[in-house]
């Protein structure tokens, strides 16, 4: 895991030099189901040196009239800009998301669940979750799943994570706040020596908050058109009179 997060750390550093699409779509459906606000935006995404830019391209949002109008909107809002705005992040994922860097795994036990090959890939199987109180000096990790790793360039492949706990039952009691299958997925791709991306990302997951407000939640973020951030000048001389 050490070498993962060595690689990870390397991945970033070369993915500052690739500018990319991407797209994110946030849908929010109430409890009976029907869609109440769903947001498509596209990016370009430029490298800087303290992580990207993103350029809105096209957007398309649609929401439906009715009282939790402005909360729909607003919920929409934080989602994306929590879970795919990470500005000093060369991918734009919120990095506490995932438990494979350095800072991260500190907080978290691995344990190998096996070998196998995945679209072609001979992968390790390796489980997590946070360690016990005493282990870990600092906030505990929130996260258990599994990651594929590559066996040949020990970088993750897929990574799927849920809640490790539930919402306390005093909150769920005295607030009416819940959270039911939180967690995420992400995929990466190799694109060259080194250079894993991630290419597809994704949550779903339901919310109830104060009695009255229930909501089903899909975020997905999708990264394509990858292409290397060089800009090539010239600089032209008059002749001389």
């Amino acid at each position: 895991m050490a070498r993962v997060a060595e690689n990870q750390k390397r991945a970033e550093r070369l993915r500052s030099e690739f500018v990319y699409q991407q797209k994110v779509l946030i849908r929010l459906r109430d409890g009976k189901g029907k869609l109440v606000r769903e947001e498509a935006d596209e990016y370009v995404v430029t490298p800087t040196p303290d992580g990207t830019k993103k350029e809105l391209t096209s957007s398309r949002k649609f929401g439906r009239p009715g009282k939790l109008a402005e909360e729909d909107a607003d919920l929409a809002k934080d989602l994306r800009d929590d879970l795919t705005n990470d500005r000093k992040a060369k991918d734009g994922l919120n990095r506490k998301l995932f438990p494979l860097t350095a800072e991260e795994q500190r907080k978290y036990r691995f344990q190998l669940a096996g070998e196998e090959v995945h679209r072609g890939l001979p992968v390790y199987r390796i489980a997590f979750g946070p360690k016990e109180m005493g282990e870990y000096l600092g906030s505990e990790g929130p996260w258990s799943g599994e990651t594929l790793v590559s066996r040949d360039d020990y970088q993750p492949v897929l990574i799927t994570t849920a809640l490790a706990r539930k919402v306390p039952l005093l909150v769920r009691t005295m607030l009416g706040t819940n959270l039911h299958g939180l967690g995420f997925s992400v995929r990466y791709q190799k694109f060259d020596e080194g250079l894993w991306f991630p290419v597809s990302y994704g949550t779903e997951f339901r919310v109830r908050a104060l009695f009255f407000y229930s909501r089903s939640i899909v975020v997905s973020l999708e990264n394509t058109g990858f292409r290397r951030a060089k800009v090539d000048s010239a600089i032209a001389f008059d002749e001389p009179q």
